[in-house]
């Protein structure tokens, strides 16, 4: 963990790695978890080998896309989606970036952008429908992530984040959550933030039934999805 990072709470970055803090929520958010994803993940097998293939025969490139992030007590794990852009997309970003003034003030507030280069068409439409997440169902099997908690971060962003990153580590991240159904890309940084740190210090199994509930319509309807 960087040291910039640390300065955030460096009490609490000390009790981290000393491996004194469980996971909100405990044994029972992990058995929900495990349980759900498991289930979700046979259900839905012959959608998830159709994405598969389709991803592969439409772009040149694997079908998987395993980004770092961090995760519960600051430990870092590749989180999984379907491969959405092209295979050189850092080439293609800074490229952009660099004719583009506004888009480099987008990313740097947001670290995203709403007409993305190196998104590919297929990618575009899984991304639409946030089809492109389904993938991280193994990393909720694998203990990585829950089905509801606080958006994955990459490291860098927590040294923005201040004293909320300690919410962050607290938690295992979610592959949906407040922020994702409350608005997702159409709501401000420091919102999607907020949203984040009220879901951990209110954290209760019948608040994440009712997420769930609201990420159906939410992800129907694409909102803020792009």
């Amino acid at each position: 963990m960087k040291s910039a990072t640390r300065s955030a709470n460096s009490a609490f970055f000390s009790a981290v790695e000393s491996g004194i803090f469980p996971p909100t929520g405990g044994i029972l958010k992990r058995s929900f978890d495990f349980t759900s994803a498991f289930l979700a993940l046979v259900f839905i097998s012959p959608l998830f080998l159709m994405l598969v293939l389709l991803v592969k025969l439409s772009d040149k490139g694997p079908a998987f896309y395993g980004h770092p992030r961090v995760g519960h007590n600051g430990k870092t794990f590749r989180c999984l989606k379907f491969r959405t852009m092209v295979t050189d997309g850092d080439r293609v970003l800074q490229a952009y970036l660099k004719a583009n003034p506004q888009a480099l003030e987008e990313w740097l507030a947001t670290r995203k952008l709403q007409n993305d280069p190196r998104v590919t068409v297929v990618g575009s439409i899984l991304r639409k429908l946030s089809l492109d997440e389904l993938p991280q169902l193994l990393n909720i099997i694998r203990g990585e992530m829950s089905v509801v908690g606080p958006r994955p971060v990459v490291e860098e962003e927590l040294e923005r984040y201040e004293h909320a990153a300690v919410y962050y580590l607290k938690t295992r991240p979610g592959l949906t959550g407040l922020w994702q159904v409350s608005g997702r890309n159409d709501v401000s940084y420091a919102s999607r933030v907020a949203f984040d740190t009220h879901y951990v210090q209110n954290w209760s199994l019948s608040r994440d039934m009712l997420i769930i509930a609201r990420t159906i319509p939410a992800v129907c309807l694409s909102r803020g999805s792009y």
